[in-house]
């Protein structure tokens, strides 16, 4: 809460401007939609309510008749626009809802508080985001804040050498200095501190994440590696202090390759030393020889692509073996200053700390590039990370603090913020929730109460709690979406296995179900599975056409989605074609952007030989899923297990109102407000209670 306090002067300026521009004329808020006693004005009144009433109940085309009808009889009204466009937004017609934000903006006035807000809004929609944190676009990332070490007289820890990103927004910490490894949230409040069995860590350096989730620990003086459970609890040990095979003196960075094995770099020893996922030595290279010169002060190591890359600080070099330890020559990128960590982001680059900047390397193409800076030339970033939110986090031994830095763009565009669904059926007590993302559609994780204001019409709501957010929800909701087309009339077993592969990995998952199977036909429809699963997904041999709607199919089986938990997916499985009908009715944008602006992540399950269609591998690309062959070697376990994980930037509050109802006729305001450190975004709505 301490590092919270810091924020306070930057907070006090954001929430001052913003209650500033809620009272500017022409604020949607105040609307004559809402009063006015002639007949237009009542009717338009009407179809208004009902419009919002639907939208809440996720019944967005009932709600655009509504918002239609109510423009029939108002059709100057900003405020029916604005909702027309939201509704607009979440079927998946992202030109219709924009051309209507805009005819609102034009009658609210840019300079009005709902004007800003809403040009916000549609400059965010307009310039298509992705979902996965990236790098390589050219954006400079810049410090955005600071995990402080001390806080006044207090040490909160000491000497980072090792920053490691958790799903949940939150990051570990590794404190040399202080032995210990501290977990702090994303506002840098520390939740969790683990220094150990027994006996303690001994001088702690580097941490990573294995496959199965468990944590690798370095320690510099103890020579060894701790294992602990992907809480931070002490497991066992891998290898003892000294010069022999599996014995370590000084082990510093460490990496994990594709199967799983951990690589220790040792100072003390001048290599790199190899052990399997159950801690077992197998070999150690690096050591001088005629083909390759030795190291001099071997910092960084990074396992991808086949290869191990290992960073010297003294050589200001990357080099590179493969698994067994061969030298396969030195990594042609020239500017390094002083290497240390190297960390594999997903598009196959690598993170660099060099001195006192943060640089990405690309293997392929042999180029550098610097991505921020983290302070002076005093500063020595020795491990840099990416979180969950994208942010870049610097762990610097000599200021004693993490760095973090974000993109340009997402602090000057701060936060996006949606209020998804207001639900009031137990007026005056208000569930709504929302979510927030930044401009490229990534969802933040990691906020709690201290991350939100709520408002109506001005002034805080009553009895305001934060209730379980999205990142925290076990389980996940599903729709499977079979395909019914001339390719896959003779794929029916496949069907069946996809079925038992499917229930096999649902028994090992928590709070995770199938919520429809949806039959990809000339006429889609929903099949029974709560019996048989196995059978829902053969279907019937006469529903199989080469008329089959994949588009009609898709929405149907999304549809199934609005209402279901914050984790939810789409997995298809079928030929990998989408067919000649694919798109008579919705377009390929159309349906990415119905999936992604309600939170669905579409994944695909390859029953044939061929490869995924472009089509198919844009849906997965575009809404952070993937597609992958029922019958590859791993079998489809790790897929239908992703969707528990999936990113989420869902929030949900109860509160209750102290609006006055007009026997739940009025319009009541409200309005909600998330920071970030430096960044902020606001979104309001409103909402009807229940007719009395």
């Amino acid at each position: 809460m301490k590092f919270f306090l810091r924020l306070i002067p930057v907070l006090s300026f954001i929430f001052s401007f913003s209650l500033y521009a809620q009272n500017q004329p022409g604020e949607a808020l105040r609307s004559p939609v809402t009063g006015g006693t002639g007949p237009a004005a009542l009717s338009a009144a009407e179809e208004f309510r009902l419009g919002v009433h639907a939208y809440n109940r996720f019944a967005y085309n009932e709600a655009i008749l509504s918002f239609e009808r109510a423009l029939s009889f108002r059709p100057a009204e900003a405020l029916i626009l604005d909702w027309l466009g939201k509704a607009y937004y979440r079927s998946g017609f992202e030109e219709t809802a924009i051309r209507q934000w805009r005819a609102a903006l034009d009658i609210y006035g840019r300079s009005t508080g709902a004007g800003m807000l809403l040009g916000s809004r549609i400059e965010t929609v307009a310039n298509r985001r992705y979902l996965l944190p990236i790098a390589d676009d050219g954006v400079r990332y810049i410090l955005a804040g600071r995990y402080p070490g001390k806080y006044e007289d207090t040490v909160l820890y000491r000497q980072p050498t090792s920053v490691l990103g958790n799903s949940d927004g939150s990051a570990w910490i590794v404190a040399y200095g202080s032995n210990e490894i501290v977990r702090v949230d994303v506002n840098g409040i520390i939740k969790d501190r683990k220094r150990g069995p027994l006996n303690g860590f001994d001088r702690p350096y580097d941490l990573i994440r294995g496959q199965d989730g468990r944590l690798y620990l370095s320690e510099y003086r103890g020579g060894r590696i701790s294992v602990l459970d992907s809480q931070g609890n002490w497991l066992s040990y891998i290898g003892s202090r000294g010069r022999n095979s599996g014995q370590l003196i000084g082990p510093q960075n460490l990496a994990v390759d594709e199967d799983g094995y951990l690589y220790v770099v040792e100072y003390g020893n001048m290599r790199i030393s190899k052990f399997d996922p159950d801690g077992n030595f197998i070999l150690s290279f690096g050591i001088r020889n005629p083909a390759f010169p030795g190291f001099r002060s071997p910092t960084g190591i990074a396992a991808g692509n086949g290869r191990i890359y290992a960073a010297d600080n003294a050589s200001r070099a990357v080099f590179m073996f493969d698994p067994n330890g061969n030298y396969l020559g030195r990594l042609a990128v020239s500017g390094l200053r002083g290497p240390e960590s190297l960390r594999f982001l997903p598009d196959g680059t690598m993170l660099a700390a060099d001195a006192n900047r943060v640089l990405q390397i690309d293997p392929g193409a042999a180029t550098v590039r610097e991505l921020g800076l983290a302070g002076n030339e005093k500063t020595r970033l020795v491990c840099a990370d990416m979180d969950r939110n994208g942010n870049l986090l610097a762990a610097d031994f000599n200021t004693g603090e993490v760095a973090v830095m974000t993109r340009f763009d997402d602090l000057a565009s701060g936060l996006f913020v949606q209020i998804r669904n207001v639900y009031t059926e137990r007026f005056p007590n208000i569930t709504v929730e929302l979510t927030v993302e930044d401009r490229l559609r990534r969802p933040i994780q990691g906020l709690d109460s201290n991350n939100f204001l709520l408002t109506e019409d001005g002034a805080a709501v009553l009895n305001q709690v934060f209730l379980l957010p999205g990142f925290m929800r076990s389980g996940a909701d599903i729709s499977l979406l079979a395909e019914r087309s001339e390719k896959t009339v003779n794929m029916r077993d496949a069907f069946a296995a996809a079925s038992r592969d499917i229930a096999s990995a649902l028994r090992e998952m928590e709070n995770t179900k199938i919520v429809s199977v949806v039959s990809a036909a000339v006429s889609p429809r929903r099949e029974q599975h709560e019996l048989s699963l196995e059978n829902a997904l053969r279907g019937q041999s006469d529903a199989y056409s080469s008329r089959w709607r994949f588009d009609l199919a898709l929405r149907l089986a999304a549809s199934d989605l609005l209402n279901a938990s914050a984790r939810r997916s789409v997995v298809y499985i079928g030929s990998g074609n989408t067919g000649d009908l694919a798109f008579e009715q919705y377009s390929l944008s159309e349906l990415a952007a119905y999936l992604a602006n309600n939170g669905i992540v579409f994944n695909a399950i390859i029953t044939g030989d061929q490869q995924a269609s472009a089509a198919i591998e844009y849906l997965c690309r575009e809404t952070g899923g993937d597609a992958m062959h029922l019958y590859r070697p791993q079998g489809i376990g790790s897929l239908v297990k992703s969707t528990a994980v999936i990113p989420t930037g869902s929030y949900s509050f109860n509160y209750t109102s102290r609006l006055p109802t007009d026997f739940g006729r009025a319009w009541l305001p409200l309005e909600v407000e998330a920071y970030l450190m430096e960044r902020s975004g606001r979104d309001n709505t409103g909402y009807f209670p229940p007719l009395e």
